[in-house]
């Protein structure tokens, strides 16, 4: 028996997998071939709007594990965040798209960017936002327990809080792995000027690459290491 595939879906699109992806929005999203001024926008643009889709579902998972942080439950909120740093590990892994644009390409690509800079995504500063409300959401959690991180690393590491923090350490490697790709990108690219000069793009992300969202868990974690978190 051959089966009905006529769209039954509210939309535009002659399927309904066309209606409930509107994929006649998201493929009409890049400009046209005769708006182009070099064919390579369409990688350009295709590698930066994905990645602004990962970084919308990397922020609604870090919402929601930290509201799970909040109703004392960080084994879910455990789930949630593994889930947003697999997002940006997905951002990392486009870059790759990059190595096939030679300085030549993104010099001709310029006119087209106008002053445009990554820096001003809206994906990357939600997660910024959302990554502090969650360090947030974690110390209150402590406070809740009546523990603080050296006596927390000091235990037990099958503790669920202990494991958050641990995908804490997670989420923030990855975004650190993100930021070192994207700077190596940058500067092979050309994009970002002479690497070293004072005050260049170049510069300016090199110097966030060993920012960290929790610097307090990674001290924690640190002084276990080296026998400094004694509980006397």
């Amino acid at each position: 028996m051959k089966r009905d595939t006529r769209p039954v879906l509210p939309g535009d699109g002659d399927s309904d997998y066309a209606r409930y992806m509107r994929t006649d929005v998201l493929l009409d999203l890049q400009r046209r071939p005769e708006e182009t001024v070099h064919r390579d926008e369409l990688l350009f643009q295709v590698v930066h709007q994905s990645a602004e889709l990962w970084f919308k579902l990397a922020v609604a998972e870090l919402a929601e594990a930290t509201a799970r942080v909040d109703a004392g439950e960080p084994a879910p909120a455990e789930l949630h965040l593994a889930r947003a740093t697999l997002a940006v590990r997905l951002v990392t892994d486009q870059l790759d798209m990059f190595r096939h644009l030679s300085p030549a390409v993104f010099q001709a690509l310029q006119p087209a960017l106008g002053n445009g800079s990554g820096a001003e995504s809206p994906g990357w500063r939600q997660a910024q936002a959302a990554s502090r409300q969650l360090g947030q959401a974690f110390r209150r959690l402590l406070g809740e327990r009546g523990t603080d991180l050296p006596t927390l690393y000091a235990g037990d590491p099958a503790d669920p809080v202990y494991r958050f923090g641990e995908a804490m350490i997670d989420w923030d490697e990855q975004v650190a792995l993100w930021r070192v790709r994207h700077y190596k990108i940058a500067i092979r690219v050309g994009s970002h000027g002479v690497v070293g000069t004072k005050g260049s793009p170049s510069d300016v992300l090199a110097r966030l690459i060993d920012y960290r969202f929790f610097p307090e868990i990674w001290q924690a974690r640190a002084d276990v290491a080296m026998g400094d978190g004694s509980l006397a």
